[in-house]
């Protein structure tokens, strides 16, 4: 209903002020293989989809004033929670002095880490469409900031939440039991229609690149809650309760060393904990005098809650290495693997993507759960090693 509204909103209000604008998107054929059978008898050993996410940007004759549309859909083969349609982004970005103004749907990104992004909690996750929580759906938001030599302060007043996407029952990747997200449930009653706010300053002094906020409202996380279903088969019921968290980032240059840390401590059900990531990434420029830069990546992940928690990552090293070959194709290599320092996990994955001519990009991903204890959270995605190949086209 939201989106709706603002949809027709913005078209009427608008649309007379701007300039004709710009189409660009892309559309993607994706394939991902599990080479293991499936844990779950309702899997499948191969799925493909196709994603399409176009974007239209238009601007004022002062270019004080810009409009974007940016729509995503995708359809899976199997997995009826897969395909899916969200508004990424509706909105306008109005520039006026030292203010910049924010209004519609929106994305917002923070954090400096690789293995994990503790901070980032304006957007949820669209889980869906991957294990990496780099996705996010749409956040409807109102968002001042304003720009001062000490610093920026973002100012967000955000109605409507939206809730966090799973796989379904044929998707794999999923946990033992569905996620049964029809029947979400909330502390607040308000539900989904509670408006949430957030206040953040950034700024960089010297070297370092800094961050702090602090956000009160529906968490993006949901307790997962195991009950009988409809059919009388247990699933999990996913929570969203109300919490307050301080967040914190920073992030410092210093000729090839990249120093990084996130630092998040929360308050509500069901626990008040703190957790950290941080760690480094050191570059190698012109490896043996080649165009090719190679980064050593190393981060420590800390959650207080422990083995007994509900976090992946509790006491874990994230140690990984970055290619990019800084060639006319743009062709990078990500690296890396999870390793618990409790138990015997260990979780390994590689990304790789090139441009091919003007308008086409390969990407591929390999994900392999090399050792997944019994008792760990993650013990359902012992079979769920993947390769996944994408074939992008730009226009």
């Amino acid at each position: 209903m939201i989106r709706n509204i603002l949809i027709v909103s913005f078209t009427i209000v608008f649309a007379p002020f701007l300039h004709a604008g710009e189409w660009r998107g892309n559309i993607t054929l994706e394939n991902r293989y599990f080479p293991n059978g499936p844990t779950f008898s309702e899997q499948h050993d191969n799925a493909v989809s196709l994603s399409l996410e176009p974007e239209y940007v238009a601007s004022s004759k002062n270019n004080d004033l810009t409009f974007t549309f940016k729509p995503f859909f995708r359809y899976d083969e199997h997995d009826d929670e897969r395909t899916h349609a969200d508004l990424r982004e509706l909105g306008v970005v109005y520039a006026t002095g030292d203010w910049e103004w924010r209004v519609g749907v929106s994305k917002v990104y923070w954090g400096v880490t690789e293995s994990q992004h503790l901070v980032d909690i304006i957007n949820q996750t669209d889980f869906v469409e991957d294990l990496d929580s780099e996705d996010k759906l749409g956040q409807p938001m109102i968002n001042a900031t304003w720009i001062k030599d000490w610093g920026v302060l973002d100012f967000f007043v955000l109605p409507g939440f939206r809730e966090r996407t799973f796989p379904g029952k044929e998707g794999r990747l999923r946990s033992g039991l569905v996620v049964d997200t029809d029947a979400a449930e909330y502390e607040s009653s308000a539900e989904e229609g509670h408006v949430d706010g957030a206040i953040r300053w950034s700024h960089s002094l010297g070297a370092w690149d800094v961050g702090a906020y602090y956000f009160r409202g529906t968490s993006r996380d949901p307790e997962l809650i195991p009950r009988p279903g409809n059919n009388g088969q247990l699933v999990l019921i996913p929570r969203y309760n109300q919490i307050d968290q301080l967040g914190f980032e920073a992030q410092a240059t210093l000729d090839a060393w990249l120093l990084k840390l996130e630092v998040i401590a929360r308050e509500g059900k069901p626990e008040d904990y703190t957790a950290a990531v941080g760690g480094f990434e050191y570059t190698f420029v012109g490896m043996m005098d080649s165009a090719t830069d190679l980064g050593a990546i190393l981060e420590y992940n800390y959650d207080e809650r422990g083995e007994d928690g509900v976090a992946v990552f509790q006491n874990d090293l994230f140690a990984g290495f970055r290619f990019a070959f800084n060639d006319e194709q743009s062709t990078e290599i990500l690296a890396g693997g999870f390793f618990d320092l409790d138990k015997n996990n260990r979780f390994y994955r590689v990304e790789a993507s090139r441009r091919l001519g003007q308008s086409f990009k390969l990407s591929g991903v390999a994900q392999i759960f090399d050792e997944i204890d019994e008792e760990d959270l993650q013990f359902s995605l012992r079979d769920d090693d993947f390769l996944e190949l994408s074939l992008a086209y730009f226009f």
